[in-house]
């Protein structure tokens, strides 16, 4: 997953959630820290964890509220084969999530791919299928890995 320093990734969304007329709180604010800083999906209880500092005692619907609101504002995707949360690389617009996860060393690289978006769209359209959450998660191998294993990162299986 590209890494952006997770101090860019707070001030891009004080920025967003400003313009849009939310609170960034601060749970909510170090919810976005913890997950922009670890460079992988993180499980709410991971974060949980994470967020804990011994002095004082914090329960899960804690995590779930602050990453509801971290969801409806765009700023983390659920990944739903890891149940998992990533921070998006992309809040600042609306956007079809589109990610490839290496079932090997568990990167996770976000797209943003129009061709697949339009795809997806018209495919729903056409079907009178309406998305609620529209998510593409590609699990395989990535090319760091597949070199690792002496594989061709290009081949399809």
């Amino acid at each position: 997953m590209d890494v952006i320093p997770p101090q860019q990734v707070v001030a891009q969304a004080e920025a967003l959630c400003h313009r849009r007329g939310v609170r960034l709180t601060a749970q909510r604010r170090q919810v976005l820290e913890i997950l922009s800083g670890a460079g992988r999906p993180l499980g709410a209880y991971e974060i949980l964890g994470a967020m804990r500092d011994g002095s004082r005692l914090l329960a899960p619907p804690t995590v779930y509220r602050a990453l509801d609101f971290l969801l409806q504002q765009g700023l983390v995707h659920k990944l739903e084969s890891l149940h998992a949360f990533v921070g998006c690389n992309h809040p600042e617009h609306p956007h079809f999530s589109q990610f490839l996860i290496c079932a090997d060393c568990g990167q996770v690289t976000e797209l943003e791919d129009a061709a697949i978006s339009q795809s997806l769209a018209s495919a729903a359209s056409e079907s009178g299928f309406r998305p609620q959450r529209p998510v593409v998660e590609m699990i395989g191998t990535c090319a760091e890995c597949a070199g690792k294993a002496g594989l061709d990162p290009s081949d399809e299986t």
